[in-house]
C-alpha cells in the first residue's frame, strides 16, 4: 500500500543518531544488561538479548566487551540494577512523545525528564495518555530505488504484516515483534539490506510540523535524547524545515 513521504525524516533521524555515537555504547550496554538479567545469557533463547547484541555489532562494540557485560549480568558479580520506566508527554503542537529510560534512580530521572519537557515547550502526561497512539512492532526501511516487488514478496512470505511505499519510493516493512527477526533474516538472505531495522514504537497518526514549530520540537527531542538515563525517544511529529 502507498504512504506519504517520510524518507527525509528517516535520513534526518539517522544523521542525528550518527552525531551521538558517544552515548550509543552506554545505552547498548544497559540494554544488554537488562535483557540478560531478564531472559538469561543464551542468544538462542533470548530474542531481546539477541537484538541488543546485533545493535552492539552494528555500533562496532568489541565482542569481548559484549561477552563481559552478558557474563556480568547473568553471574554473581555485584553491579548497578537498572529499572525500565516509560514516560509520556506532549511536545510542540500537541505532538505525542514516549521516553523510554533505564535508571538506577527514578527520582532523578523523572525530575530530569519533567524539566526537559517544561523548559522546551512540552508537557509531561500521565501513563497511557499518548501510548495508545503508538504500535510496538518491527520496522525495516529500504531506500528509494530498492526492488519493491522483491521486498514485498520476500517480506510477506516471511511473515511481515504490511509493506508500505511512500511518495519518494522508500519501502517500509512492518512486522510483529515476534516475527521481526525471521523477516529481517529472510530479507538479508535475499540480498535486501535495510537502511533501518529495529523494534520500535511506531506512531499511528503522524502530525506535520514546519518552520519554527519544527525547530522547537527538534530541540525538545534533542534535550530528551541527551539525558543520561534515556534509552529511546519516540514521537509522531514529521518535521519539515523551511
Amino acid at each position: 500500500m502507498a504512504g506519504h513521504s517520510k524518507w527525509a525524516n528517516i535520513q534526518h533521524r539517522k544523521g542525528r543518531q550518527d552525531e551521538k555515537r558517544g552515548k550509543i555504547w552506554t545505552r547498548i550496554i544497559r540494554e544488554i544488561t537488562v535483557a540478560a538479567r531478564a531472559g538469561g545469557g543464551d542468544l538462542g533463547t533470548n530474542p531481546r538479548l539477541r537484538l541488543a547484541v546485533d545493535r552492539a555489532k552494528a555500533a562496532n562494540m568489541p565482542a569481548d566487551r559484549v561477552k563481559y557485560n552478558i557474563d556480568k549480568a547473568t553471574g554473581n558479580q555485584e553491579g548497578v540494577t537498572y529499572e525500565e520506566i516509560r514516560y509520556e508527554g506532549y511536545g510542540i503542537g500537541g505532538a505525542a512523545i514516549l521516553v523510554d529510560t533505564m535508571t538506577d534512580n527514578k527520582v532523578r530521572t523523572v525530575a530530569e525528564v519533567r524539566h526537559a519537557f517544561s523548559k522546551h515547550g512540552g508537557n509531561m502526561g500521565t501513563a497511557g495518555s499518548v501510548a495508545f497512539q503508538f504500535k510496538h512492532c518491527g520496522q525495516l526501511i529500504f531506500a528509494p530505488g530498492t526492488d519493491e516487488d522483491k521486498v514485498m514478496e520476500v517480506a510477506l512470505e516471511a511473515g511481515a504484516d504490511d509493506v508500505i511505499v511512500d511518495d519518494e519510493g522508500a519501502i517500509e516493512v512492518l512486522t510483529s515483534y515476534a516475527e521481526f527477526e525471521a523477516v529481517k533474516n529472510a530479507l538479508e538472505a535475499a540480498c535486501l539490506k535495510p537502511e533501518v531495522a529495529e523494534v520500535t514504537m511506531r506512531a499511528e497518526n503522524p502530525i506535520q510540523l514546519s518552520g519554527e514549530d519544527a525547530a522547537k520540537m527538534q530541540r525538545l527531542l534533542d534535550v530528551l535524547e541527551e539525558l543520561d538515563d534515556v534509552q529511546a525517544v519516540y514521537h509522531n511529529a514529521e518535521m519539515e524545515s523551511e
